[in-house]
Order: structure tokens, then sequence, then C-alpha cells
């Protein structure tokens, strides 16, 4: 149902090479891009991940209650994906474990703009 997010900045250029490193983990690439946009993906079929600086021209700011989630296969991808936020300079919100006992896997990061996500899977 989704098929992108994009989630605020103010260095399009700082942001934009904390996701080229965080998403490469999971396999996504750059998709698109201009001079305050920048938007990841694995394929045209799936979800998008994007940055941008506000359209209005205001600051960004973190959204009370915004996260975007990240879905992986493996608990090791959840792993590496936490390790690897908090490597390039994200903020840890939650380590990686289970959640509850439906299977739900997941750990909780900031990226350096302060917007939260999430890696997680089920089952894996």
């Amino acid at each position: 149902m989704i098929g992108y997010i994009t989630l605020g900045t103010n260095d399009v250029k700082r942001a934009a090479a904390f996701y080229d490193a965080l998403l490469a983990e999971i396999g996504a690439k750059r998709t698109m891009e201009s001079e305050g946009f920048v938007a990841w993906g694995v394929s045209p079929k799936h979800p998008a991940l994007g940055i941008i600086t506000p359209f209005n021209g205001e600051a960004a700011t973190v959204g009370n209650g915004s996260m975007a989630a990240l879905v992986v296969k493996t608990k090791e991808q959840v792993q590496a994906l936490h390790n690897k936020a908090l490597e390039l300079g994200g903020k840890d919100e939650g380590a990686p474990g289970p959640r509850g006992d439906s299977g739900f896997y997941a750990a909780y990061f900031r990226d350096l703009d302060g917007n939260k996500l999430n890696a997680f899977c089920m089952g894996g």
C-alpha cells in the first residue's frame, strides 16, 4: 500500500551519505535525486525511502510519533542495520530484540536529523 516515505532533513548531503551507507546494508540504491531530494529503493515494485528539504523553505523538524520501519529478512540484518546506524552517528532508541511474543524482532534508532526508524523482521 505505501509507495514511499520521505523524512525531512536540513542537510541533504550529510543525510544522503548516512542513508547511502545504511541502506547499502540491505541492497538499496539511489533511485531518484534532485537538489533537495534523494530516494533509495530495492526495486520499483517495493516502497522507497527518501530524504527531502521541506518545500515551504522552513527547517525540517522531527515528527512526534512518526517512524519509518525497514523490513528485512533476518535477525542478523536487524542487528547489522542498527549497528551501522550507530556507527554512522545515529542514536540508539532500542536495542535489537524480540518485541512481544508474535515473532516480531526489531531495533530502533534515529538518523542524523533525529528522524526515528526501526529495522524489523518477523520470525527471522
